[in-house]
């Protein structure tokens, strides 16, 4: 029986914030690490992780350990850290390689330099001589960027037992500072060590590890999250609606094929299905529009016709409860132009009478409802004295992301209990009360 583990997620606006393993509690063979929310001023010259929200966990990594807080993304590979000698300023917590007795660089003729890279964008490649170590280089959608050494360290996660993997020893990064009109363009926090990879890669820390199935359940706002990884504490979970991961046995492109993919079978507006092509909203020939669930992104994501599609019909249902911001050149955080002027008690009666919003998938849906379908722009106010907040659709484009897929972003997936079965090939959904969940769960009850 694999050994069950429970963490927290920490959800925070602007960074990821550093985690505390105190007051832990046990459940059954797991363990169920307290969650804390931290809103922490965001620093010049630190890598932001994606968007301006990010999941986080707390890892142990090293001998002895060392407390590091890891953003949590299913949509990326290779685990990074944050490492001494970046020759920049760098987090308090970053890792220090030099401390811990059981760190090892990887040299660039061995096999996992050689070839356990092959799933990554950029494969591992051979620093210049005299050196003889493996350099990595990760590139992010928002432009972002880190450069380091493929290095091999021990990871605890919760109860379990020390478990070796590979990560990236980050020692140079670039911080895109990103946004159209509005966006506040802001980085990560000092708190944020690195990035935990969970996609379907060879050097994901999920394959590493050889976990086949985990799950998490986000709560909304600054409640706790839970994320568990395992296999029977996952029968912890309600009633799922599963939906087949996408297969593309051919190399294509645009496609990719470690990530969690799935089928976008519709949009629906209310109970009404948008009039959107299947053809739109299935991969091309180039391996383009294909749908992935992400945790590592913030907001859902949609490819030109089918944001056109939703945009219009979210503006028609809305229009007497939301007035338009009326400013074409706005544009938040470059893809969202979905945009609105309310004062916030409008904002929040109209809330429950917005028409909800349904990503129709092949055997489950992931439906967003009330507050979630927008987001009150940061630094963004209209009208006399400021009355007006701004405040946008949280469906982006694609396109004008730059991207050539649809993305299931976290935010879309609060109150959702969400499993990952590599095992089986699907991914299920749920709807939940995760602050309830991870209550119970910690109790033991």
């Amino acid at each position: 029986m694999p050994r069950i583990i429970l963490l927290c997620l920490f959800l925070l606006a602007h960074a990821a914030a550093s985690a505390s393993a105190e007051g832990e509690a046990r459940f059954g063979g797991g363990m169920l690490l307290p969650l804390r929310v931290q809103a922490v001023p965001p620093p010049a010259n630190k890598l932001r992780f994606r968007h301006d929200v990010s999941l986080t966990v707390s890892v142990a990594v090293g001998t002895p350990p060392q407390n590091v807080t890891m953003v949590l993304d299913t949509g990326s590979e290779l685990s990074w850290l944050l490492c001494n000698g970046t020759g920049a300023p760098r987090p308090a917590a970053a890792f220090d390689a030099l401390a811990s007795s059981t760190y090892a660089a990887v040299r660039c003729r061995s096999p996992e330099c050689q070839w356990r890279g092959r799933d990554l964008p950029v494969p591992p490649f051979c620093a210049a001589p005299p050196s003889d170590s493996c350099r990595v280089s990760l590139a992010y959608a928002d432009a972002s960027s880190a450069d380091g050494v493929l290095a091999a360290d021990t990871f605890l996660l919760g109860g379990a037992p020390p478990a070796p993997a590979l990560f990236g020893c980050v020692t140079s990064y670039y911080s895109a500072t990103g946004g159209g009109g509005g966006g506040n363009g802001t980085d990560s926090s000092e708190a944020a060590t690195g990035l935990l990879g969970m996609n379907r890669g060879s050097l994901s820390f999920v394959t590493q590890t050889a976990t086949h199935r985990f799950a998490y359940c986000i709560a909304p706002g600054d409640g706790p999250g839970l994320l568990v990884l395992g296999g029977d504490g996952l029968a912890l979970a309600p009633q799922l609606n599963y939906t087949p991961l996408i297969e593309i046995p051919q190399p294509l492109p645009y496609f990719d094929r470690v990530a969690y993919s799935v089928q976008l079978e519709g949009i629906r507006v209310g109970a009404a299905l948008l009039p959107i092509p299947k053809s739109v909203l299935a991969p091309d020939h180039t391996g383009a529009g294909q749908t992935m669930v992400d945790s590592g992104t913030q907001f859902t994501f949609l490819l030109a016709d089918a944001y056109a599609a939703l945009k219009a019909e979210f503006a028609s249902r809305t229009r007497a409860l939301l007035a338009p911001l009326g400013e074409p050149g706005f544009v938040f955080q470059g893809a969202f132009d979905a945009c609105f002027r309310a004062p916030e008690a409008r904002v929040a009666a109209a809330c429950p009478r917005l028409p909800e919003v349904g990503l129709v998938l092949r055997g489950a849906e992931v439906a967003v409802a009330g507050e979630r379908l927008l987001y009150r722009v940061p630094g963004e106010r209209r009208g006399e004295g400021g009355a007006e907040a701004v405040w946008c659709l949280t469906f982006g484009s694609s396109d004008m992301a730059g991207m050539s897929a649809y993305v299931i972003g976290h935010h879309h997936q609060q109150n959702v209990w969400v499993e990952y079965d590599l095992q089986n090939g699907r991914v299920g959904f749920a709807p939940a009360r995760c602050d309830l969940a991870t209550e119970r769960l910690g109790s033991g009850a």
